[in-house]
Formats: C-alpha cells, sequence, structure tokens
C-alpha cells in the first residue's frame, strides 16, 4: 500500500489532493428498524483478513506523513448503513460480499431474526458500517 502511495504522488498536481474513503472494522452494530426507532441485536464479528487491511492503509497513510508526501487537512468518521427487508437478505449478503472480513455469530443472526418478527410491518435489518474520509494535501 505505501508504494501504490508513492505511485499516486506524481500524477497529483503540486498541493493536490489525495481523499481516503474506506470502512473501518470495529464491531459494526447490526440493527432491526421501524420508523424512527431501532434497536441493536448484535455485533458483527472482525476477521482477521480484515483487520490485517485496516491496519495495512493506516501504516500506508502514516508512512507517507513520515515520508513528507502528504499532510493532513480533515478528516471526519461518520456512519453508513447497509439495509435489508429481511435478516435473511442480510445474511446473505454478508456471506457473498463480506465473507473474510465480518460475520455474524448465529446467535446474532437469531436475535435479528426474532426482533424483526416483533417489529412493526415496515422493519428493516441494516448494520451500522463506521467509515472514514480524509483529506490530504500533497506536500510541495
Amino acid at each position: 500500500m505505501v508504494h501504490a502511495l508513492e505511485e499516486i504522488k506524481p500524477t497529483l498536481i503540486p498541493l493536490g489532493l489525495l481523499i481516503d474513503l474506506r470502512p473501518l472494522l470495529g464491531r459494526w452494530p447490526v440493527e432491526v428498524a421501524w420508523g424512527n426507532e431501532y434497536c441493536e441485536v448484535g455485533r458483527l464479528t472482525d476477521a482477521p483478513e480484515g483487520l490485517a487491511d485496516d491496519e495495512s492503509a493506516n501504516h500506508a497513510i502514516n508512512e507517507s506523513v513520515y515520508q513528507g508526501w502528504f499532510e493532513l487537512e480533515e478528516g471526519i468518521r461518520f456512519s453508513l448503513f447497509y439495509s435489508w427487508d429481511t435478516p435473511n437478505e442480510m445474511l446473505e449478503f454478508l456471506h457473498e460480499e463480506w465473507d473474510g472480513f465480518v460475520h455474524l455469530e448465529e446467535e446474532g443472526s437469531q436475535a435479528a431474526k426474532s426482533a424483526w418478527a416483533l417489529a412493526n410491518a415496515d422493519a428493516r435489518v441494516r448494520v451500522r458500517v463506521d467509515m472514514l474520509i480524509n483529506r490530504w494535501r500533497k506536500l510541495k
């Protein structure tokens, strides 16, 4: 990843911007939501591979700052919701798209199904993903 940042640096104009937008693992909450209400029913478990990817990205950014390539101008964290009509749709998505990064234990899966079944008819299942967006300025 440090190599990728080193390759990007010459393509940016002097004082150009680099945007770092990515999810940050951290046992994301699984929620059942309806109307203006929600309840947390479990948390996703971070897989070692996903945590290693986060660590690698953080290391690369820190190394680029140490090398004097970029300077942080602004950074924020925010929540992004992935939402499904049913718990089964969520479980299918987790298995197909996020396998190797996160997973939901059986206890959390059953809790989501129970809470969804007891909630209002418009209830949805969602995962609250912790996101990072940083704006880095290329140094001269």
